[in-house]
């Protein structure tokens, strides 16, 4: 007993360790803080109806129709039955945010090198060189919490792996199952496609290794106990995988079988657009920033102070002092091709001469899928540029999902995981293994002569780069070439900075190593001051970005968006409508969404169709498409504020129509809607001509058709027609879990108009009721429970057998 202790005890040491560097980096939570994350607080107005309905009711919704018109809540954290691997997640983040996902950086990256065999010591330093690394910080600033999620269990994945192949089969498949399950729950698939081009490095390292070595069954036994763990982990989130995959089609993800742009000329159907997917693309000397961290400016606005030559241009063309300075401390340094840039993706001075240093001292797979995963990352990161566009092309058009992402250049996160395993690798080579003094030493002046000669090249030759902005014409239209001569001075200046920065720190790393070697500096204290260099390093720069000033109070974050005079007005209306904001871009805000179910809102994968509706008719304000849409009210912008405009033209929650006009295909569909009144006539695709016994339908006055009751789930409707007649509902069509009832009884209904709902109503009074009931909920977690109970099973199993066999 009291040897286990003394073997765990340093990890509940380290463990401790990451709850307090955690806590003392985002220390304003412990007063009550919260950080102000741009893209939390749209998705706070986003999911606010859902949540209000959740906290009223006890029900969750699975729709919302806060936003676009109405859609799906899987994407907007919906709760799910039997989702046992989330209540886990939720117990390893028992920090308050974002000290949850700093701690969960530090988890898993220790756990992945204890895996590797790595002295607990070098494990934490490990830990802090991967959790500071400067793009995980900086999107924990800004809000991509899901990002940050799944990069936090990447490194579960790969250990899990690791000891599949070392024939660790226990083990390695219980960290593999619940590595990769909790890696899903996360929700960002991007993040978890790049995780398995590193997998599918490794596993090629692997084979060839099992092929020259004569160990195929090994290796083949190895991946059959992976696909296991894989299976029993995708079938745990079968819920969220199912009902994502379904919303994927009807996203901007899916094909509507639209081909056509605005204007009628071809445009591609399916996935992304290629400049979409290209736009954020890594320049191939900007990478260079992972070593300088403002190589190229730093972020689009970076603080110059008061001693930079823009304030004293600024000062000289007019401005007071006040105007100056508050200028300077956003300056546009950025001079990358990319549109805008929050932080350089800073992996370290010291952690990348590590990194350097560990390629001439470590020997085996670990070096070449580190290395192979790093370059194919790297490479992809560069997107359109030159030379490597045709890769990014080839993997757009043949490599299966490629073209569902955008902003190529996140792909980097597989060197910011790559760089420090295998830096601290090279150290545990030069602590514990049997290495030669002289090969420490030419490992030392190697990684100094590359690393610290790249800064000094820079450095002598930085009279060789133009500093020129992509905006800066504009600025000189703006304020003239003096002005953009001293921002390019100033943006030489903090290269220059930041060079001398990096050559500093490789230079005092390599000192720290070579005193080692030399037995100058005992074990301890060369642990210690490389991770003081780590820490300063690192942490200096990621204060740059995200520091305390970014945390403000609870209700400020809880409640992003306040409601203006308009706001107000409109909701004194407590009918059922829609709003739509023209005072901002109405589809890229839910601001709106947060106060109003709006025709717009803010999502990285919105509704297909209503995208497209927006594109051809919504973005020119068309009337007759809003009033299908039952727009209500207006927000306009004047010289005053916000105003609400009232529109008395709407259609209203629903109406019967007196003619259908039918069309092919979806160009024909949404070229249809261009100029009919939709009040009196509908369009429909040919594909539902089966729903319509008839398409001209007589006009009668006495016929009427109104919403009684509303939920977002759930719409009931009363009918009174003296004959058969189609009605046209201003509510979205999602083919998948919308239910239409007619006094109880389940009837079909059918798309129309691109985008609503429409059916046959009886001649008579009728009762209508859209109710939400997706099917893919109830399969999903009956999948999910089942995985979780066999998955539950094996892990009391697993750990049984291992202590019995102790």
């Amino acid at each position: 007993m009291n040897f286990s202790l003394k073997k765990v005890l340093p990890h509940i040491f380290v463990f401790l360790g990451f709850i307090i560097i955690s806590l003392a980096y985002f220390y304003p939570v412990l007063q009550g803080k919260e950080i102000y994350q741009s893209d939390i607080a749209q998705y706070i107005g986003m999911s606010r109806q859902q949540n209000d309905f959740r906290a009223e009711t006890g029900e969750e919704p699975y729709w919302t129709d806060a936003a676009f018109g109405g859609m799906p809540t899987y994407q907007l954290g919906a709760n799910y039955p039997h989702n046992y691997i989330k209540e886990l997640d939720r117990t390893l983040r028992f920090l308050p945010r974002p000290a949850d996902y700093l701690f969960l950086y530090f988890l898993g990256i220790y756990i992945l090198l204890l895996v590797l065999k790595i002295d607990y010591r070098l494990a934490f330093l490990g830990a802090l060189a991967f959790g500071f690394s400067t793009y995980l910080i900086i999107i924990l600033g800004v809000g991509h919490n899901a990002k940050a999620h799944a990069i936090a269990y990447m490194p579960w994945v790969i250990g899990g792996i690791l000891l599949c192949f070392r024939q660790k089969y226990i083990i390695g498949f219980l960290l593999l199952a619940f590595g990769m399950a909790l890696e899903i729950s996360a929700n960002h698939f991007q993040m978890t496609f790049y995780l398995l081009l590193l997998v599918i490095v490794i596993g090629i390292v692997y084979l060839i290794e099992a092929f020259r070595k004569k160990t195929l069954p090994e290796f083949f036994k190895a991946l059959a106990v992976m696909v296991v763990a894989v299976v029993l982990a995708i079938g745990t989130n079968a819920t969220n995988l199912l009902a994502t995959q379904e919303y994927a089609d009807f996203s901007t993800r899916g094909d509507t079988g639209l081909t056509i742009n605005p204007e009628g000329t071809p445009e591609k159907s399916s996935g992304l657009d290629y400049n979409y997917i290209t736009e954020y693309s890594y320049g191939v000397l900007e990478s260079f920033n992972l070593f300088i961290p403002r190589f190229m400016g730093g972020s689009s606005a970076e603080n110059l102070g008061t001693d930079s030559a823009v304030y004293s241009q600024l000062l000289q063309l007019g401005a007071n002092p006040i105007q100056a300075a508050q200028f300077a401390e956003a300056a546009p340094t950025y001079w990358g091709d990319q549109p805008f840039v929050g932080a350089p993706a800073y992996v370290g001075a010291t952690v990348l001469f590590l990194f350097v240093f560990a390629l001439f001292l470590v020997r085996g797979k670990l070096k070449w899928w580190v290395v192979g995963g790093s370059l194919l990352a790297l490479i992809l990161s560069f997107g359109k540029n030159y030379p490597f566009e045709f890769i990014t092309r080839f993997f757009i058009e043949y490599v299966p999902l490629y073209n569902k992402f955008r902003a190529v250049s996140s792909i980097q996160v597989i060197l910011e995981l790559c760089i420090p395993v295998l830096a601290i690798a090279g150290l545990s080579r030069l602590f514990f293994k049997e290495e030669s003094v002289e090969r420490k030493v030419y490992s030392i002046k190697w990684a100094t002569i590359i690393t610290g000669g790249i800064a000094l090249l820079f450095l002598l030759f930085r009279g060789a780069f133009s500093f020129t902005g992509a905006s800066d014409g504009v600025l000189i239209q703006q304020l003239g070439p003096e002005f953009v001569r001293a921002l390019k001075e100033d943006r030489k200046a903090v290269f220059t900075a930041d060079a001398i920065r990096s050559l500093v720190y490789v230079l005092l790393t390599a000192a720290v190593l070579w005193f080692f070697v030399k037995q100058k500096l005992n074990r301890n204290l060369t642990f210690l001051g490389l991770g003081l260099l780590i820490l300063v390093d690192l942490v200096g720069v990621d204060k740059r970005y995200v520091d305390s000033e970014d945390f403000v109070r609870s209700s400020v974050v809880n409640r992003p968006f306040q409601a203006t005079e308009a706001d107000r007005e409109i909701i004194r209306d407590e009918s059922h409508y829609r709003v739509f904001d023209l005072t901002g871009s109405p589809f890229n805000t839910a601001r709106t969404s947060f106060f109003h179910n709006s025709i717009g809102g803010y999502h990285a994968a919105k509704p297909g169709r209503m995208q497209e509706l927006y594109d051809f008719y919504l973005s020119q304000n068309n009337l007759q498409v809003l009033n299908m849409l039952n727009t209500k009210y207006f927000i306009i912008p004047t010289e005053e504020g916000a105003v609400a405009q009232a529109n008395p033209e709407t259609n209203g929650n629903a109406w019967f129509i007196q003619e259908v006009k039918m069309v092919e295909n979806a160009n024909e569909a949404i070229q249809a809607l261009d100029g009919i009144n939709t009040k009196r006539v509908a369009v429909v695709d040919d594909d539902f001509a089966e729903f319509l016994p008839k398409k001209q339908f007589e006009a009668d006055s006495t016929a009427s058709i109104e919403l009684v009751s509303y939920q977002p789930n759930e719409l009931i409707y009363r009918a009174s027609a003296e004959s058969d007649r189609m009605a046209v509902f201003s509510e979205i069509y999602y083919p998948h879990g919308w239910q239409a009832y007619i006094d109880g009884e389940k009837v079909p209904h059918f798309r129309a108009n691109y985008v609503l709902r429409a059916m046959m109503v009886p001649v008579g009074e009728h009762e209508i009721t859209f109710r939400f009931e997706p099917e893919v909920v109830k399969t999903g977690s009956s999948i999910a429970l089942a995985s979780s109970i066999v998955l539950g099973l094996l892990l009391i199993g697993g750990l049984f057998w291992k202590i019995r066999r102790k």
